[in-house]
Order: C-alpha cells, then structure tokens, then sequence
C-alpha cells in the first residue's frame, strides 16, 4: 500500500509498466471535473472510475488478483481499513471473477484517512476496506491490470 499526494505520482511510474498512462492521464485531465462513470485509457488494461459514494461506518476486506487499484479522492475524505492477504485465511472467500474482487472475512488491522487529491495505490496482497468515515466522497478509482 501507498499513499502519497497527487502531486507526487510521478515517482511511481517506475512501479508498474501501466503506471505512465496512468500519470498520462492525471496530467492531462482534470479529475475534478471528470463525470461520474467509465473512463478507458487503455482497453481491458486501464481505465478510471469516478463515483460519488456515501461513507459508512464499516467495510468489508477486498482484494484483487488481476488489478491494482489507485483511488483518488476528489473531494470528502475517507478512511480506509487495511490489512495484509498474508495474514487473511482465504477460507470460504467469495471470488467475483467479472469484478475481480474477492471479500474477505477477516477485519482490517490498520486504517488511515485521506482526503482530496491524495491517493492510495493497492497491491494484490493489500486487502482494504474502502469508503469508510462519514459524509459524501467523490473519487476516482484507476484499476491496472497486472
């Protein structure tokens, strides 16, 4: 897991060869103004989405094993549990092929809060419980294929 300002996003794109079109697309883009919905960068292999959500007082774990996730608030702050899928069972996990989303039974460890033009990158092996706190959050989720 990493997070970091907007502003500093440039220093990741040596983590993954996606991670440019990614920078690419913030650069050139204004996220603010950006609808709500899909937007491709990259056929099947990137795109962004941007909603805006309600946050709630918990979260189920998810992971993902074909993604990275990139979440970008725009606007509202978030707190997001954390906890490593080492430490997670994997028992009895429902997997979401089409969504590449599996929900995991155990409760996050850690939490961190971020709000605007802050991002939090999320690797396979970080199960996270998004959305959590209080209020409306507008964001934008890039998903990466590995």
């Amino acid at each position: 897991m990493i997070l970091d300002s907007l502003k500093s996003f440039e220093r990741y794109i040596t983590l993954h060869e996606r991670f440019g079109k990614v920078y690419e697309f913030i650069k050139s883009h204004d996220l603010h103004t950006l609808e709500e919905g899909r937007h491709i960068i990259e056929d099947d292999n990137i795109w962004c989405s941007v909603s805006m959500s309600e946050a709630r007082e918990e979260a189920p774990l998810e992971a993902h094993d074909s993604f990275i996730d990139i979440h970008v608030i725009l606007d509202g702050t978030e707190i997001m549990g954390f906890r490593d899928r080492a430490k997670c069972l994997g028992v009895g996990v429902n997997y979401d092929e089409a969504t590449d989303t599996a929900i995991m039974k155990e409760s996050p460890e850690a939490f961190i809060s971020y709000s605007d033009d802050n991002f939090v990158i999320c690797f396979p092996q970080d199960c996270h419980a998004p959305l959590m706190g209080t209020g409306t959050v507008r964001k934008a989720v890039f998903k990466v294929r590995l």
